[in-house]
C-alpha cells in the first residue's frame, strides 16, 4: 500500500498483545511493510501514552509492526478525503464519529462487525457502539468522550449562597437561570456575568444540549433525516439568546469567542461559570493563577425529559479500519489493544476525557485524581449518541445555515421565528439532496 504523503512519520512505537487468534495468519498480509496508524492525539501527555502503547506493541508482535503517523485535527478530514481517493490511506484511523458518515458511504472504511473481538464488544456499551453505526454497520471503535460540563469559580459561587449542584442532583435550566441572575452584578468593566457562552461553533453544542429538554434537531420521518425546531429543540437555545439579550446575565461579547478565549475572564472574576467541553480542564489546571478554585459541574437538565434531562449527545473520538487495507484482522488486533480497559483509561488521562468502556470508566487512576474527573466519569451513562451522526448533509448544514443563523440568533439579530425558518426550511432543502 503506498503511504500518504501528507502525513508525518512521528515515531515507530508500539502497542500490545491482541488476541492471539486476531493475529494468526494476518500478519505480513499484501504489504510486508508496517501498518500506519493515524494519530489525531495532540497534547503531550497523549502523545507520550500512544507512542508507549505502539513501542509495546511492536516489542510483542515485531512481524506485524505498527508505524505510530501524526495527524491534525483541524485538516483531517480533507487530508484523509485525498488519500483515500488516491488509494494512501493509513491502515488504522484515528477521528471522531461525526467524521465517519461521508467516508462509510463513500465505501472507505471497513464495517468491523465481523472483526470486532466478544471482549471489546461486550466492555463498551450499546449506547456507545450506536454512535459509530452507520445504517447498520458499525465503522470504528468508539474509545473517548468530550462532554460538556460547567467550569465554575468556586468562591464566587459559595459568595452567592446558591446551591451547588452534582451530578446526583444538577441543576435545572430554570435553576439555572436564576443561579446565573444571582452571581451577576456590578457595571461596565466591574462587571461579573453569570455566565459566559463561547459560540464561535455554536452548531454542536446547541443540538446536543437539545437533548437534555427532549429535543434533537435532526429526527427521522418515513425513514428520512429532516430537522425540525420544535418547542423541545429549541429551549435551551432559547435561555441562551435570554441570558445575552434580556437577563443581560451573559455577555454578547463572548459569543464570538472559543472556549480557550473565555478563560482569561473567568480568571480575572469577569464569569462566574464558563460552559466547556470536558477536556478543557488541562487548560484550566495549567492556566489558572495560583489560589485560584474551580469545580467542575454537571450541566442543567430538563424537565419532564428521557433520562431525567440529563441526557445530552456526543461525537466520541474513534479508532477505524481502511477499506483497502490487506490487513484488516491485525489492525482490528492493533485497536483491540490500544482500547484494553487499561490502556483505554490511560489514554483519557492523556487527553483529559472520558473513556467509553465499563472497566476503564472504574480504573482507580482516573476517579482519585480530582480536576473534576469525577464528574465526567458520573455522566458518562448519560452519553448518547449526538442527533447529527449519520445525518449526510449535515457538514453542509452546518457551515452554510446553522452557525450564521444560531449566531445572529444567540447576538439578538434575528428572532426565533426567523431562525427556526432558516434552521428548518433551508436545512431540509439540503438533506433532501443527500437523500435523493
Amino acid at each position: 500500500m503506498r503511504r500518504r504523503g501528507f502525513l508525518t512519520t512521528a515515531a515507530t512505537a508500539a502497542g500490545a498483545a491482541g488476541t492471539p487468534a486476531l493475529l494468526g495468519g494476518c500478519a505480513g498480509g499484501g504489504d510486508s511493510g508496517p501498518l500506519d496508524f493515524l494519530s489525531l492525539a495532540w497534547q503531550k501527555e497523549s502523545i507520550e501514552v500512544n507512542k508507549a502503547l505502539v513501542a509495546e506493541w511492536n516489542k510483542r508482535h515485531p512481524s506485524a509492526r505498527v508505524r505510530y503517523v501524526q495527524g491534525s485535527w483541524e485538516s483531517v478530514h480533507d487530508q484523509l478525503l485525498t488519500s483515500f481517493e488516491g488509494g494512501e490511506a493509513p491502515d488504522v484511523i484515528h477521528d471522531e464519529a461525526n467524521d465517519l458518515t461521508d467516508f462509510a458511504h463513500g465505501g472507505y472504511l471497513a464495517d468491523l462487525r465481523p472483526l470486532l473481538p466478544g471482549d471489546l464488544k461486550r466492555q463498551i456499551s450499546q449506547a456507545n457502539w450506536d454512535m459509530a453505526t452507520i445504517e447498520g454497520g458499525v465503522y470504528g471503535v468508539p474509545f473517548l468522550h468530550d462532554p460538556r460540563v460547567l467550569i465554575a469559580d468556586r468562591r464566587l459561587l459559595e459568595r452567592s449562597g446558591v446551591r451547588i449542584p452534582t451530578v446526583q442532583r444538577p441543576w435545572t435550566w430554570g435553576e439555572f437561570e436564576d443561579v446565573a441572575k444571582e452571581l451577576t452584578h456590578g457595571r461596565g468593566r466591574e462587571r461579573t456575568y453569570g455566565v459566559a457562552w463561547s459560540m464561535k461553533e455554536p452548531v454542536n453544542q446547541s443540538v446536543n444540549l437539545a437533548m437534555s429538554t427532549g429535543g434533537a434537531v435532526f429526527h427521522r420521518e418515513h425513514g428520512k433525516d429532516v430537522v425540525r425546531f420544535d418547542d423541545a429543540d429549541s429551549r435551551v437555545a432559547e435561555l441562551i439568546h435570554r441570558q445575552v439579550n434580556e437577563d443581560l446575565t451573559a455577555p454578547r461579547s463572548a459569543l464570538g469567542m472559543a472556549g480557550s478565549d473565555t478563560l482569561p475572564g473567568f480568571f480575572a472574576g469577569r464569569y462566574a461559570i464558563v460552559p466547556l467541553n470536558f477536556s478543557f480542564r488541562q487548560q484550566v489546571r495549567q492556566q489558572a493563577p495560583r489560589g485560584f478554585e474551580w469545580v467542575t459541574l454537571p450541566m442543567p437538565a430538563g424537565r419532564s425529559a428521557e433520562g431525567g434531562g440529563q441526557l445530552q449527545g456526543v461525537s466520541p473520538q474513534t479508532l477505524s479500519v481502511s477499506q483497502d487495507t490487506s490487513r484488516k484482522k491485525t489492525a482490528m488486533a492493533f485497536i483491540a489493544f490500544m482500547t484494553r480497559p487499561g490502556h483505554m483509561a490511560r489514554l483519557a488521562e492523556g487527553d483529559w476525557l472520558v473513556p467509553t468502556g465499563d472497566e476503564a470508566l472504574r480504573d482507580p487512576g482516573l476517579g482519585t485524581g480530582g480536576y473534576g474527573w469525577s464528574t465526567g466519569l458520573r455522566i458518562a451513562s448519560d452519553l448518547r449518541a449526538s442527533p447529527v451522526l449519520g445525518v449526510r448533509g449535515y457538514p453542509e448544514w452546518k457551515d452554510k445555515v446553522a452557525t450564521p443563523a444560531l449566531q445572529a440568533y444567540y447576538a439578538g439579530g434575528i428572532s426565533l421565528r426567523a431562525l427556526r425558518g432558516k434552521l428548518v426550511d433551508d436545512g431540509n432543502r439540503i438533506l433532501a439532496r443527500y437523500q435523493r
